[in-house]
């Protein structure tokens, strides 16, 4: 794990502004934010629903694709209401590392958050 950088920060904020934003019911509870090498910054929240919910860190590499801005630098995923910076789940965790295996990822508690490779998040965090 390593230290965050300002850009780093700067992410955690824009991705608890979109949760403050867009996560004002129980169909969106999280929201993700991810930036490019160049600094495009491209966020998505998830989809809370009876038939199957869809991660934000999905959404977002879908939006990502969408925009044709090109490979994730670095992510992180916060809960709406205040809450913590949220590890991304297994089935998510598969999907970055196979698709982006060199992308950054933010976690840890929100008063001291931490940087780890995708590839080296252990399951089930």
């Amino acid at each position: 794990m390593t230290t965050l950088r300002d850009t780093d920060r700067a992410l955690v904020q824009a991705a608890a502004a979109v949760a403050k934003l867009r996560c004002r019911s129980a169909a969106h509870t999280l929201a993700t934010a991810a930036r490019t090498a160049d600094g495009r910054i491209v966020s998505g929240v998830n989809v809370v629903h009876p038939t199957g919910d869809t991660c934000a860190e999905v959404v977002t590499l879908g939006a990502a694709v969408t925009q044709n801005v090109g490979a994730l630098e670095t992510l992180v995923t916060v809960g709406d209401r205040g809450r913590q910076v949220v590890a991304p789940c297994d089935r998510c965790r598969r999907l970055l590392a196979d698709r982006l295996p060199a992308l950054r990822v933010i976690v840890g508690p929100v008063d001291a958050p931490e940087v780890v490779a995708v590839t080296d998040l252990p399951p089930g965090t």
